[in-house]
This record gives C-alpha cells, structure tokens and sequence, in this order.
C-alpha cells in the first residue's frame, strides 16, 4: 500500500510539495520527506542467504528509526506499515530496504538488538486512524501554546506529534532555561485526553522541523540533507575575510550558518600560505600595515600608518620579499614602487546591469524617413568634397541666365469648363 501517487519509490519522482503536479497525499509518501537518503544499491541483488531484513522507517518530519521484518513481509519504499510502539503501535512509511540499511545503521551506531519489530502492512483502518490524528496536530499545538502562555512559562511548542494510534502526543518545545511540567502536563493530559510526553530540541532542530528557504534561494539545509549539527563561530567568518555583521551571517534559527564551515577548510589550506594579518613592513617612508587580504587573487592590501587612506596591493611572494629585507634590519623602498598594478595594466569593470537597457532585447522598426535624409545628406557631402581638378573640363559652366519656358509643359492641371 502506497500514497496513491503511483510513483512512490522512483527516485526520480518527487512529492515533497502539494501543487497541481505534484501528490496529493503529501504526508504519507514514501519521497515527501525530508533527509532523504539516495538508495544506489536498488539495481543491486544481494544473496538470499545474506537477505537484509531490517528497513528503514520514516514518520512526521525528520524522525526516523530501523525496524526488524520478522514477518518476512513483502516491503517497497513507499509501504505504510504498522510497527511496534511504547505503548500501543505506530504507523510509519518505509523509506529504505536492502543492504544499503545495514550501513546507515552502522554510520547511525544502531544497535541490530534495539530494533523493534514490524507488525503488519497497515489496514485500511488503520491508515484512517493515522490520518485523522494527524489532521488534529495543527490544532493541538495552537491549543498546546495558549495554555503554555497562560501558566507564564517560558517556552515555545514548535511542533505536535501524534502517535499512528492515536495513544501518545509528543510536544516538541524549545527554551533557554528549565521548564517546570508539573501543572503543564496535568492541563495537557486534561485537555486532550491522551498520553503525554515532552521532548526539548535546540534551536537548529527547530528550523529543521519548520522548514523554509535560505538567503542563498534555496531550501534550508538543515531541513533536506544536513544531519549532524557542528558548532560555527565568529572565527569560521574571519578566515573568510567576511564581515562581522549578525544580520547576514544568522540563519533562519538565529545562529550563525552552517554553511560557514563548508568551505573552511579550502580557505584555511589558502590562508597555510600567506603571512599573518598583522605583519608591518618598515619601509623608507615609514611602517606600513595589513589592512585586507584576497584570498582568491592572493594579494594584500597595505597602507601607512600615517596615511591609511591611500592602499597598495601586493602579491604575496613579494610581501615575503620585503619581510626578508626587515628581518636582515633593512628598510624595504616605498610601497608606490611596488605596487602590482599600474595605471596601463588595470582592468576596467563593466555593471552588464547598468550597461544594458531594459528593451534591448526588443526589434526596432527602421525609420524610413530618416534613411532618406541621411541619403541625400551624404551625396550633398560628396558633391562638397569634391575636388576641383576632378571637374569635367568640356562640362558648361553654370551661368546666372533665367531658364528658357517650356510651353508643352503642362504644370497646372486643365481648368474645367462650367458645361461639364
């Protein structure tokens, strides 16, 4: 039993979003969730004997566990399946079979003991209980806040989870300091009739479960791929070269971005090479200090101490150069003399934005009347140019005499008589 895409399991179909085109049913589908894992093993068949009997299970969001096929059931990804739960069961969607189980396992450190067991494929019954507690997680958790807030709690209910049956509630919350349940549960249990259990995640996690899109204009990382969260500080930002400002390098969690440390190690392999920020050179007009480092064009910026408006840029072979020359007690030439660019060498930027009009990609109709003018503009132009000693010499000169009148000439039209 799929999602009734009929697609469930293609790794080339994707339901992660409900839309015209996409599934309909976009909770329980094998491919709607998020940290997906690729299998690259499906066209491979392993041994019956070595047959892999543990899948992977996915439920709401990000929560994932690896269950134990005791049955031999015949499993696809894409399967609703009912497993065992504490208490009762649970209903979840296969998302993972075959070998390449045993290896998320191992990368998990998932012990093969602690996996729980597959009941059944779910029934029709049980795939409507699933649902309609689903559909009261929405309301649970605005109802689940009001009472929060009410009690003076400090604390924020990011996200309800409803158990496949429908017998145990999971609040997922965020907060600074401890949070005192005693009352808060007791109002919970009341209120919405089932077993409680609260759960406390950071503020990444938060923004894995909630989701959303990035400055760079694509999904959050935390909430498609990314499962480990490493700590990123200011000095990720600083080998970097990038500015200290919290607006920029914040996330949607508040935090600074995991994406910081991405490409750290490349520039800590390009920065191996440069000398240290806080190199002075000492040079005949005075000491000279590092105001700015390009790592991509591996150059560095210098300016005097007693002015540091005017910069110069050198490369770092001769920043080396020149610190030889200090070590050995030596006051290295002026820095105007070893600048990398010259005004014939620099390279003029053009804005392709600024440059380009907005209907340059529009055809232009030729204006007729205007060819004709700068036709006769030119011909009066080459008549002007003209030598004199290229003049015909047997051509009549013009004279001033008046024009003898051509009576076969017609330049009026015939008058009409008062007859016709």
């Amino acid at each position: 039993m799929s999602c009734g895409c009929n697609s469930s399991g293609d790794s080339k179909h994707s339901c992660a979003t409900k839309s015209a085109t996409g599934c309909e049913n976009v909770n329980t589908c094998g491919n709607s969730y998020k940290l997906s894992v690729f299998d690259w093993l499906s066209t491979i068949q392993a041994p019956k004997q070595n047959k892999c009997n543990f899948v992977e299970v996915r439920f709401k969001n990000d929560r994932k566990c690896y269950f134990n096929n005791v049955n031999q059931l015949p499993l696809h990804i894409g399967s609703v399946v009912t497993v065992e739960s504490n208490p009762g069961h649970d209903i979840g969607v296969v998302s993972l079979t075959g070998e390449l189980v045993k290896i998320q396992m191992k990368k998990k450190h998932f012990s093969e003991d602690a996996a729980l067991k597959i009941y059944r494929v779910a029934t029709q019954k049980d795939v409507e209980i699933w649902q309609d507690a689903r559909k009261k997680e929405d309301q649970t958790k605005i109802q689940a806040r009001k009472i929060a807030k009410n009690l003076g709690l400090e604390m924020k209910i990011t996200d309800v989870e409803y158990q496949g049956d429908g017998s145990k509630a999971t609040f997922y919350y965020t907060a600074e300091g401890r949070v005192d349940f005693r009352q808060l549960i007791k109002e919970y249990a009341s209120s919405f009739k089932t077993k409680i259990d609260m759960k406390q995640i950071g503020y990444r996690q938060e923004s894995a479960k909630v989701g959303g899109i990035g400055s760079c204009g694509r999904e959050l990382c935390c909430s498609t791929w990314l499962t480990d969260f490493r700590s990123v500080n200011t000095n990720a930002a600083r080998y970097q070269q990038l500015s200290i400002n919290p607006l920029k390098l914040a996330g949607q969690c508040g935090k600074l971005k995991c994406c910081l440390n991405f490409e750290l190690d490349s520039y800590v392999d390009a920065l191996s090479d440069f000398p240290s920020s806080n190199t002075i050179l000492e040079t005949e007009k005075g000491r000279a200090f590092c105001i700015k480092i390009d790592v991509f064009k591996k150059k560095m910026w210098f300016a005097y101490v007693d002015n540091s408006m005017a910069w110069y840029d050198l490369d770092v072979a001769e920043v080396k150069k020149l610190m030889k020359i200090n070590s050995k007690g030596q006051k290295s030439i002026p820095l105007e003399e070893l600048k990398t660019f010259t005004g014939a060498d620099k390279v003029e930027t053009v804005d392709l934005i600024q440059e380009n009009n907005l209907d340059r990609f529009e055809k232009k109709k030729p204006n007729k009347h205007r060819n004709k003018n700068t036709g006769n503009n030119n011909r009066a132009e080459q008549v002007i140019k003209e030598p004199e000693a290229q003049k015909d010499n047997n051509r009549p000169e013009k004279t001033n005499a008046p024009k003898k009148f051509n009576k076969n000439k017609k330049r009026f039209p015939p008058k009409r008589n008062n007859n016709d």
